[in-house]
């Protein structure tokens, strides 16, 4: 004879929207912070490894280019680091999603195995030619250098 263990209830509206709600907080953080200690100044934020090994990595001027952002000024902010101000549509439509799916106790749309794969692959594939090509020898670089 099996005993079925009591099911639990679901989860409240709170408890599904935490992790999203606290996702979104702490990147609000951030970009108040970046804000208002402007990396633009040298040594404000620290130093960049790889770029004290001498390559830009594809995350390089990111701190700039979200202060730039936040003072509105797109186009400075692409020439610090285009791959992310072209990204950060996507991933701000990416947060609305998972924030409105969890509000609504719906699951997050889901792509198949293949398509998230050619998705992943492509997007690796981005990442890398961007920091190839922003690593170029001056000047064929220089347009994506931060």
């Amino acid at each position: 004879m099996s005993v079925l263990a009591p099911t639990a209830p679901p989860p409240t509206r709170r408890e599904r929207v935490r992790a999203p709600a606290l996702t979104i907080g702490a990147l609000a953080l951030t970009t108040l912070a970046l804000r208002l200690r402007d990396p633009h100044v040298g040594g404000s934020w620290g130093i960049c490894p790889s770029a004290a090994l001498g390559f830009w990595c594809p995350g390089c001027g990111g701190l700039r280019a979200v202060n730039d952002l936040t003072h509105g000024d797109v186009a400075s902010a692409a020439s610090s680091n285009l791959l992310l101000v072209v990204a950060m549509p996507v991933v701000v439509a990416l947060l609305a999603l998972w924030a409105v799916s969890r509000w609504r106790g719906r699951a997050m749309p889901r792509l198949q195995a293949r398509a998230a794969s050619v998705v992943l692959v492509a997007g690796l594939g981005v990442v890398g030619a961007f920091t190839l090509l922003r690593n170029l020898p001056l000047p064929a670089g220089a347009w994506l250098a931060p």
